[in-house]
């Protein structure tokens, strides 16, 4: 852990923020209307909407959890990104002409039209449900990998990132979130190169000795090509890739707006393209930072028993909290519990205690802001997109159809601000109560879990029927909930676990959904006929 940030590195970070909050005040002008403020009066040329969707696919998690993924397991994770070209075709070919052609400023508008408002309103609940876990969640991980950084609070820096990042994205709208997201990748994608030259620097017997280490390990593989369902197969995670690609694209208010920020559809369509093309090549570089920073603890065995043993202090901590971590109790229980310890274990540590203690004077400062900026770059857009629903989906739709532009427009930055607030209070209330909010974000990827079945129903089938729908909503949520919440039974309920592994859920639930919602409708059709 840095003891304290040396003057370049805090300097690198005071102008970082400095900017953030600029960047708002520059864009404060023009985001003076409701389009202004939500789809930056669809003026963006497509390369910074691109560089924008790029942002919003990188956050702490793809800084910190990609590679600690990958030093733990290997690339099955991978897989997920090579669907991209599947996912971004189909969303350029179909779902941003759709979106550009209907002009309503939310996603979930035309789902109203085609089943009526409980579609809607479902799939308005199941977004704001995750997005306010999503917010808490990011902010919550990157406080943890910060403060293993720099030794500050966790809550200081929830408080200040939170602060911040609700700050310029309530003074600029999207066109800030935006042009912030665009630079906040390019941050991040720096901070990951220096991380691989100096990873790869800084092997004893020179670059080829992280490659061999790394691949005797089977770092890079891609996981087994089996066609099974039970486990996170190469197969199982390209499904899971192209299904949750595609509800990005298809129905994730976050895209969407970026689709109707663009200057033309030309531009959208080209925004989704270099979003998914530039993901592609970095999210590879975070797992290959995963693959030779195992091979750069091997080649070290005392920084590895370090980073064990910190590993292995926390998790006495955790079960023995009344205890002091330099106890006699707490540290001969640390040495045993470390020398067992599995990489999957301790993976997301590693690459904060490489920065933490191998990077030279100067660099320390770029990483943190890098970090900072993979979870800035998802916050943004959950508030921006959140306080967007919040206007056309409940204000406008149900309390104030006639609503003024200027009541329009207070409405949205007081929701930006409530939604700042929520997503900051919920990281603080993970330092404790984090199992509750697991569970909260379980429950929430459920109903969730269902949003695509329904938009690929009414947008594919012009025959689906509000009933057929409703019906095929209520079977997928329940088929979900079959396969989330029962793996872990035991006893004589143990027939009654699901076989799949976590990544089909989405799968099948769609496809429960869509199936479900077809047949029941084409039945009701023809009883009606």
């Amino acid at each position: 852990m840095l003891a304290e940030l040396r003057t370049p590195d805090l300097l690198v970070l005071v102008v970082y923020f400095v900017l953030l909050v600029g960047a708002g005040l520059y864009f404060r002008k023009r985001s003076g209307s409701v389009e202004g403020f939500t789809v930056a009066n669809r003026s963006l040329p497509g390369w910074v909407c691109g560089l924008s969707i790029f942002g919003t696919y990188l956050s702490s998690n793809t800084f910190i959890g990609v590679p600690g993924k990958a030093y733990g397991e290997n690339w099955n994770g991978y897989v997920f990104s090579l669907s991209l070209p599947i996912a971004a075709y189909i969303a350029v070919k179909w779902f941003v002409p759709f979106y550009r052609k209907n002009a309503g400023l939310s996603a979930y508008e035309h789902l109203e039209k085609r089943f009526g408002p409980w579609a809607r309103v479902y799939a308005v609940v199941c977004y704001l449900l995750t997005q306010i876990s999503r917010v808490g969640t990011i902010m919550f991980g990157v406080a943890v990998g910060l403060s293993a950084l720099t030794g500050w609070e966790i809550e200081t820096i929830i408080i200040v990132s939170g602060v911040a990042v609700t700050l310029y994205t309530l003074l600029g709208g999207i066109e800030a979130v935006i042009w912030t997201d665009a630079i906040q990748s390019v941050i991040l994608t720096m901070g990951a190169i220096f991380v691989v030259a100096l990873v790869l620097t800084g092997m004893p017997e020179g670059a080829g000795q992280a490659f061999s280490i790394a691949g005797d390990a089977d770092k890079f593989s891609l996981g087994d090509f089996n066609l099974s369902f039970a486990s996170s197969t190469f197969w199982v995670m390209l499904l899971y890739g192209i299904f949750i690609n595609l509800t990005n694209f298809g129905i994730d208010q976050n895209f969407v707006q970026r689709y109707h920020a663009a200057d033309s559809e030309k531009a959208a369509g080209r925004s989704v393209w270099m979003g998914a093309l530039l993901y592609m090549p970095v999210a590879l570089m975070f797992f290959f930072i995963g693959s030779i920073l195992f091979s750069y603890y091997q080649a070290h065995p005392a920084l590895l028993e370090e980073v064990r043993l910190a590993k292995a202090t926390e998790l006495v901590a955790e079960q023995s909290p009344g205890l002091d971590n330099d106890s006699t109790e707490v540290v001969p229980e640390s040495h045993r519990l470390a020398k067992d310890l599995e990489p999957a274990k301790y993976g997301d540590t590693v690459l904060p205690h490489f920065i933490a203690n191998r990077i030279p004077a100067g660099l320390a400062g770029l990483l943190i802001a890098a970090l900072f900026a993979a979870a800035m770059s998802s916050i943004d857009t959950s508030l921006n997109s959140s306080s967007t629903i919040a206007l056309q989906d409940f204000y406008r739709r149900w309390f104030r159809p006639g609503a003024s532009e200027g009541e329009s427009l207070r409405f949205l930055r007081i929701m930006t601000v409530v939604f700042g607030l929520v997503g900051t209070s919920v990281a603080l209330a993970m330092m404790g109560v984090k199992s509750i909010l697991d569970a909260w974000w379980k429950i929430s990827g459920v109903f969730a879990g269902g949003m695509l079945g329904l938009f690929l129903l009414g947008f594919i089938s012009r025959r689906a029927t509000n009933a057929g729908a409703a019906i095929g909503a209520t079977i997928g949520v329940l088929v979900i909930l079959w396969m989330t919440f029962t793996p872990d039974m035991e006893g004589e309920l143990r027939w009654f676990r699901s076989p799949f592994h976590a990544n089909m859920i989405t799968v099948i639930g769609t496809l429960s959904i869509f199936l479900v919602g077809l047949g029941a409708s084409r039945v009701l059709g023809r009883r009606n006929g």
